[in-house]
């Protein structure tokens, strides 16, 4: 359950702020906050970690939030249905249509520049194991998860008892999904820092340096996507 805290307190989750205003994650990003894995951290516990200036970063995040707000963007307020279709619609459809081009581009610099550069080898041997575990996550989503959501929720509204395997499959999905999030954000997180922040080397050819844009842009998808579900969806499904 969300924070009923208002503002950016120190005992405010990462999570809770960027759910009540992703405008804020821009701001976490700069610093090398992870708000998607690691948004049951609060602000102050953060600052702590990372030596950072608890009014400096709260005041960069009240800055951030007076920039114009994008319409139709507050997560929060949507209803469970149409958030989880804005999810499988827009980052379940980014995967699908990108994990497996990624990784053929990972291998194929593995196999041209790994001598040189022997990172891309490990990388490309990690994004093969996240895009297959992430078939498998997806699948259950769409297949199960979702749909049970989408049963129960409109038991709720309906005044219904929500069917007690539903429920079930939620409690069970739940526990198995937030695990599995951390695996994945853990191997994400192996690849920037095999990758030197996705730096390029001076002597590797175009396919590299492409690789090397869509695994930043794999994890700035991925970040989005895991913190809908991590401080949004998932709270709101375990309150069926």
């Amino acid at each position: 359950m969300h924070d009923s805290t208002t503002g950016n307190t120190p005992a405010k989750t990462i999570g809770d702020i960027v759910a009540d205003d992703f405008r804020t994650a821009k701001v976490f990003e700069s610093h090398g906050i992870d708000f998607c894995c690691g948004g049951k951290v609060t602000l102050a516990a953060i600052c702590t970690e990372k030596g950072l200036d608890l009014a400096a970063l709260t005041g960069e995040l009240e800055a951030v939030k007076s920039e114009p707000a994008e319409r139709g963007h507050n997560y929060t307020a949507w209803a469970l249905p149409f958030l989880a279709d804005y999810i499988v619609n827009t980052h379940h459809a980014y995967l699908h249509e990108n994990s497996g081009q990624i990784a053929a581009y990972a291998n194929k610099i593995a196999e041209v520049h790994g001598s040189h550069h022997p990172e891309v080898i490990r990388i490309a041997t990690i994004f093969d194991k996240i895009a297959a575990d992430m078939a498998a996550h997806l699948k259950e989503e769409e297949e199960v998860f979702f749909p049970a959501i989408k049963r129960t929720d409109a038991a709720r509204i309906a005044g219904n008892t929500p069917d007690a395997q539903d429920r079930e499959t939620i409690q069970a999905s739940l526990l198995k999904l937030y695990r599995e999030h951390e695996e994945i954000g853990d191997a994400v997180h192996t690849i920037r820092h095999l990758s030197k922040e996705y730096a390029i080397p001076d002597d590797v050819c175009n396919t590299f340096l492409l690789t090397y844009r869509k695994l930043k842009e794999f994890e700035d998808d991925l970040h989005k996507h895991v913190h809908l579900e991590n401080n949004i969806l998932f709270p709101k499904a375990a309150e069926l």
